[in-house]
């Protein structure tokens, strides 16, 4: 493969810089997969907003008749695997895990422009029920691709919530096996990026210019300097640098240690505020995703434990299952710690943003 001059990449992060101070704070997440020893796989995230963005913890069964929620042309389909899921504003599933250990993780993308949706078009889905389009039919990355690259719907979306700005968001993908991958749409277009080497991802620019980007810092080497401002491109680097570079140790709760100090080194401190962009969004809480051993572990800015919930314990048939919910409470200030899969109780699903129809 030919090496960029590092001219060429040179421009590029100039380039990259001058785009990004030119974009409004908005979603400034990251997400980061973690390849250890003995096949250990480990995903996690972050989420940073401005506001409460009222997330609870879901326990989704097999067997849910769904909609796309895009009026008489939506997509409809069966969940085929039962999820976890975290929600954003109870209204879309931001990040989740299925049963087959497949991860899925929304995150901001300001460039994000999707395809003319009207009657003629594919069936429609709401981009609020997007990853859970996934979690429910795919139990691996390489499915997935197989599947979306046929673009089987056109993606709608809408404002969000309580706000007059359109939601422009890309999807990650991540399973047990360490596969990836990263899903855009960029004029319109459906891009993939899939391999097992996109192990981080944030926000602007969109994936392929951030890879040109990364590939400058790792030209002069995380052990010799790396960017630390928070915003997109910086956290990238980072996050990149400091996943691979933490020890691959065989003891998976050293493993799993190791993972939440790579998230929480790219998160934003809570309550910060910078004179010139009063929008800089405060990381609210965090989730890591232990795929061998099923563990879904969430942290909230708020609270001063970390929880987690075991999927193996979970009953997910379509017979028996049913829909839990877990409430987090208001900014997600309800304190739970250790195993909180006792807590969840059961609740209506809530349903997903969409079109009137």
């Amino acid at each position: 493969m030919h090496q960029p001059s590092p001219g060429f990449l040179s421009r590029c992060l100039l380039a990259g810089l001058a785009a990004a101070c030119m974009l409004p704070a908005a979603w400034a997440c990251t997400r980061v997969v973690y390849h250890g020893a003995a096949g250990q796989v480990i995903t996690a995230r972050s989420m940073d907003w401005k506001s409460d963005i009222t997330s609870n913890l879901w326990v989704l069964p097999r067997g849910m008749q769904r909609s796309g929620e895009a009026g008489p042309n939506s997509l409809r389909w069966t969940s085929r695997y039962g999820s976890l899921v975290t929600s954003g504003y109870d209204v879309s599933t931001t990040d989740g895990v299925n049963e087959a250990g497949l991860h899925a993780n929304l995150l901001w993308l300001a460039e994000s422009e999707y395809p003319r949706f009207d009657a003629n078009s594919k069936p429609g889905l709401t981009i609020a029920a997007w990853a859970q389009y996934v979690l429910d039919n795919f139990a691996s990355v390489a499915e997935a691709v197989a599947a979306l690259q046929l673009e089987p719907f056109t993606l709608v979306t809408d404002n969000v919530p309580g706000e007059r700005r359109l939601t422009t968001l890309h999807l990650s993908m991540s399973d047990a096996g360490g596969d990836s991958a990263i899903v855009e749409y960029i004029g319109g277009r459906q891009v993939i990026h899939h391999s097992r080497s996109y192990q981080v991802m944030t926000n602007s620019p969109h994936f392929e210019q951030q890879l040109a980007l990364n590939a400058y810092w790792q030209q002069i080497g995380g052990t010799t300097m790396l960017p630390g401002t928070n915003r997109a491109a910086d956290r990238f680097a980072r996050a990149a640098f400091y996943v691979n570079a933490v020890p691959k140790d065989p003891d998976p709760n050293k493993a799993l240690a190791s993972v939440f100090s790579v998230i929480r080194n790219v998160s934003v401190p809570y309550g910060i505020s910078t004179p010139d962009e009063p929008n800089i969004s405060s990381t609210r809480w965090r989730t890591v995703f232990d795929h061998q051993r099923q563990l879904y572990f969430f942290e909230s800015a708020l609270t001063p434990n970390t929880f987690w919930v075991d999927l193996k314990a979970l009953d997910f048939s379509a017979e028996r299952g049913r829909v839990l919910k877990l409430d987090l409470g208001p900014n997600q200030d309800h304190p739970y710690a250790g195993n909180a899969t006792p807590a969840f109780q059961p609740a209506e699903p809530f349903r997903f943003l969409g079109l009137p129809g």
